[in-house]
């Protein structure tokens, strides 16, 4: 690592594979494991930045692609950059824009030179190479950038994993060489992605491939793309192991209470889902590991907070009948409030396995969320 950033591990369990680590940025230092919030477009959805720092974020992730299409990385950097521009001053990633783009099935080509597509807003032509992701990306101004990966859907054949699997190492070189020559290179660090579909050993093959590049940290991405839970776990638990001891390692688009259990457990240390202001928005709460539903009847005349033992400004503030009256009543109020809880919620439970872990009792004490779903 560079002078501006490090990583290292406090604590490992002694039953599994779960560690305690620091991760330090130009923008602050994230304790992992960390359940980090995601800001597509320079926002996490109906918090602000402030409200965002109540909840115990410390890294925060934007979107490449959707802020490509808007407001365009050119404004964000005469604004002075991602952080300035939404009033964030902690760590911040950005994706590569793989996912988004490949997710376009229908409106995209691939070559070996990068993606074509066309814009969803407007219908312009727009040519996503890795060079041009890196580009955008060094102009958004992140902490952490993610190299342009081919994402192949699930299920997919053998051959076109295969296929995307090498395409991914190829392009992970190109966004090397063409991050080296900026002028953020220093400041930004580069995390490849390990592909590989459902498959152990192109999974194990891309691991060493991405090791040797001795990149600043490492992503396993590709999975919870429509994956069975199980096979997800089987993915993370086989591939994590392979990916560098002293580098942070970055489990993309998993947020759910088990599937982030069952990560650290296999050694992961960052995670990202907009699970929790999805969720915020439809009216839902995260409580103590269950999904309430605040439409629902039990709770109109319910006068406790959604969980007595929350710190969050909700469950300080408001009841539990207060919260369905606005999601019944469509106030917007109730999806800044239930989007402040879940996050609060799900980095608590980040926190809570990372204390265990420091305490050396995160098999015992986790040991529900470690056992396959009933």
């Amino acid at each position: 690592m560079n002078q501006f950033f490090e990583y290292y591990t406090q604590a490992i369990c002694p039953d599994t594979g779960a560690r305690a680590g620091v991760f330090r940025t130009p923008h602050g230092i994230v304790e992992t494991p960390r359940f980090m919030p995601v800001g597509t477009l320079a926002n996490v959805k109906t918090v602000t930045p402030d409200q965002l720092r109540g909840t115990g974020a410390q890294m925060v992730l934007a979107n490449t692609y959707h802020l490509h299409l808007q407001p365009g990385e050119d404004i964000v950097a005469e604004a002075g950059g991602l952080h300035r521009f939404m009033g964030w001053d902690g760590p911040m990633l950005t994706d590569s824009g793989g996912f988004q783009v490949f997710s376009l099935s229908q409106m995209r080509t691939i070559t070996e030179e990068g993606v074509t597509f066309r814009s969803p807003r407007d219908g312009a032509r727009i040519n996503l190479t890795p060079e041009r992701s890196i580009e955008i990306q060094n102009a958004l101004g992140a902490d952490v950038i993610m190299a342009f990966d081919e994402c192949p859907p699930y299920p997919a054949s053998r051959e076109a994993v295969e296929l995307a699997t090498a395409r991914t190492e190829r392009w992970l070189k190109r966004c090397i060489d063409h991050h080296r020559k900026s002028s953020q290179a220093q400041r930004q660090a580069l995390f490849g992605i390990v592909q590989g579909g459902v498959y152990p050993d192109l999974r194990a093959q891309a691991a060493a491939s991405l090791q040797k590049l001795d990149l600043p940290g490492y992503a396993i991405g590709g999975v919870s793309v429509g994956e069975p839970p199980e096979l997800i776990e089987a993915i993370v638990k086989a591939t994590t192991p392979l990916l560098p001891e002293h580098k942070p390692r970055y489990l993309m688009g998993v947020g759910t209470y088990r599937e982030m259990a069952q990560a650290i457990a296999s050694g992961i240390d960052l995670f990202d889902c907009v699970i929790p202001t999805r969720l915020g928005r439809h009216g839902a709460a995260f409580v103590r590991g269950e999904r309430w539903n605040l439409k629902n009847a039990r709770f109109r005349r319910d006068y406790a907070p959604l969980d007595e033992e929350c710190p969050c400004y909700t469950c300080q503030n408001f009841s539990r009948a207060y919260l369905s009256h606005l999601v019944r009543s469509q106030e917007l109020l109730a999806y800044t409030l239930l989007s402040i809880h879940n996050i609060t919620e799900l980095i608590r439970f980040t926190q809570r396995i990372r204390q265990s872990i420091l305490d050396g009792c995160f098999a015992q004490e986790f040991a529900a969320w470690l056992k396959p779903a009933p």
